[in-house]
């Protein structure tokens, strides 16, 4: 991944000395250092456009249906799984609008945080070449994700129209959750990474974790089939109130309450906060561990 347009990028950042004078790092100036990788991710911000626009380009430039794959992708899946579970659930109205929602948010969570992870842990080669912020790589791992988040909502509009789930005003909302999620997804992303550049097997133990976490989260199935005695687990799934209010807003057309703001907000918030306070501390030695 990282091979890939290295000259161009370095070429942009390296630095242009006009004095015989080499430059001086002194890691005792450094102020706190999560305030440190915000500061960097701004003043980097163009390259992670760049970053993002090259993953885009690079992703369809070849592929004859180009961005369509964005949408044939959970489209395919959920034709499979109306099939297998129509007759299961065949009580969920629009039940096709039902797991195309879940399955373009899930897709977004677990494609963002692989996506995070790859970039971080396996990126060493170039990270010793040239000073980058290590976050910028996971911000634009997580821009695309968004991008191809927004893509695959014109097939789950199509797909509401076509069973008649009515679209309504409430869809204005949809940003909302989209960010919670792609900052849930951050957070994730930079702290598994944060840990599997210690321990390299957590990269496959978080690929079985995830098949899991599907499975345990009503994005198939309607929460309602799960067993009273079982429900109080549900509050230690946090994406599920992400999940939740995405479907809020757009399958079911409700304004969001404040209460399902704010506990959105705080998953979303805490996780990021945790992850990106993990890596802050960690990203020196993730330079010389990749």
């Amino acid at each position: 991944m990282f091979s890939m347009q290295i000259e161009s990028i370095e070429s942009h950042l390296a630095p242009k000395t006009t004095h015989k004078e080499s430059p001086v790092y002194d890691s005792s100036k450094r102020g706190i250092l999560v305030l440190e990788q915000l500061r960097e991710v701004l003043q980097y911000q163009d390259l992670i456009f760049q970053l993002v626009r090259r993953d885009i380009v690079a992703r369809y430039k070849r592929s004859v249906l180009g961005v369509a794959w964005t949408m044939l992708n959970p489209l395919a899946m959920m034709i499979v799984m109306t099939i297998v579970f129509s007759q299961l659930f065949h009580a969920v109205e629009g039940y096709p609008a039902y797991i195309l929602s879940g399955l373009i948010t899930w897709t977004f969570f677990n494609q963002t945080t692989s996506a995070i992870i790859h970039s971080l842990v396996w990126g060493g080669a170039f990270f010793q070449r040239i000073y980058v912020p290590l976050s910028a790589f996971a911000i634009s791992a997580m821009g695309t994700g968004i991008v191809n988040l927004f893509l695959s909502l014109i097939p789950l509009l199509g797909v509401m129209l076509i069973v008649r789930v009515p679209i309504r005003p409430s869809i204005i909302f949809v940003p909302i959750p989209i960010l919670f999620l792609a900052c849930f997804a951050l957070g994730v992303g930079l702290l598994i990474s944060s840990i599997a550049i210690f321990f390299p097997d957590v990269v496959e133990m978080y690929q079985v974790a995830l098949m899991i976490w599907f499975y345990i989260t009503p994005i198939i199935y309607p929460i309602k089939i799960i067993p009273e005695n079982l429900l109080p687990l549900l509050k230690f799934n946090f994406f599920l109130p992400l999940l939740n209010l995405f479907r809020m807003v757009i399958y079911e057309g409700k304004v969001p309450t404040l209460t399902d703001l704010l506990s959105a907000f705080l998953i979303a918030a805490v996780t990021l906060g945790i992850g990106w306070w993990v890596f802050a501390n960690k990203s020196d030695e993730i330079v010389y561990r990749t």
